[in-house]
């Protein structure tokens, strides 16, 4: 009963994990349409400002829960300012753009902070299950996931924001003449991605060796999820981290870590060739 326990509490933590690093890139993609190729370089300096903030004497907690999300939103503001609201509705060229705009900040991030690994002091002790023993921070990690996609849900579908917001995605110009402007509706759209992929980097910088470069572990792994979720934010992340989670931890614990990603891959490419618009295109349809 232990052990059943703990692998149920390591597979609510691959697919919570998985969830947390999608999510920003399912809000901008799933209601933008905006590939945003940079999203792994903004979940790094969500890790990033967190380190800066422990740094400067600011509370781990602060660091991570408020500062992070903070400090990419702003600089989300900056990018959509600056570069993505020239490029809506040209797909390559905001692929082109924000691919360039990842490499220039994994090279402003080796410039600042060098190449080295950086890491966040796990704020939280284990926590004993039995005979076995696993970490409480792990817990931290799987309650966040669920508040976040809980509260992007109840957001988008129940009040007059979410609403607005997808009847922009859904027709730009009856939103204008409703009198709402679909440039800001983008702009905070964006903002808002953008807090969550800090809001990611924030929570996991303590389970993962940060460096400049490690944006491309976390942009292929929430790419792949948001494609095979499908055009649904939060049932799409949901449904396809758990699916995807589910086939990873499985070939984790027969086989290798190297297998488990190999079996994610593969898993994506079957699912998208039986449902070529995702999961939410069969399942869940309407859901937010």
């Amino acid at each position: 009963m232990d052990f059943f326990l703990v692998s149920l509490f390591e597979l609510a933590y691959m697919v919570s994990t998985l969830a947390l690093a999608s999510a920003g890139l399912a809000l901008i993609f799933g209601l933008m349409r905006v590939i945003n190729l940079a999203h792994g370089e903004f979940i790094v300096l969500g890790g990033y400002a967190t380190i800066v903030a422990l740094k400067l004497g600011c509370n781990v907690w602060v660091a991570m829960l408020v500062v992070a999300p903070l400090a990419v939103g702003v600089f989300g503001l900056l990018v959509e300012r600056i570069v993505i609201r020239w490029l809506y509705g040209r797909t390559i060229d905001t692929m082109l753009a924000t691919w360039g705009l990842s490499l220039a900040i994994s090279g402003i991030l080796s410039t600042t902070f060098g190449a080295t690994t950086s890491g966040v002091p796990n704020p939280l002790g284990p926590v004993v299950i039995g005979q076995f023993t696993v970490g409480g921070y792990s817990l931290f990690v799987i309650f966040v996931a669920v508040v976040l996609l809980v509260l992007l849900y109840l957001v988008l579908r129940f009040t007059r924001a979410g609403l607005v917001v997808r009847g922009a995605m859904q027709s730009a110009e009856v939103s204008a003449s409703l009198g709402h402007s679909p440039k800001r509706i983008y702009m905070v759209t964006f903002v808002v991605g953008s807090m969550v992929s800090g809001l990611a980097g924030g929570v996991l910088a303590p389970l993962v060796a940060l460096t400049p470069t490690a944006g491309g572990q976390f942009i292929a792994k929430a790419f792949i999820t948001v494609i095979t979720g499908g055009a649904s934010v939060v049932a799409g992340t949901a449904s396809a981290s758990a699916l995807l989670g589910t086939v990873t931890k499985v070939f984790e614990t027969f086989a290798t870590p190297v297998v488990g990603e190999m079996a994610l891959l593969l898993a994506a490419v079957v699912i998208l060739r039986l449902l070529p618009q995702g999961i939410t295109s069969r399942w869940f349809k309407g859901a937010a």
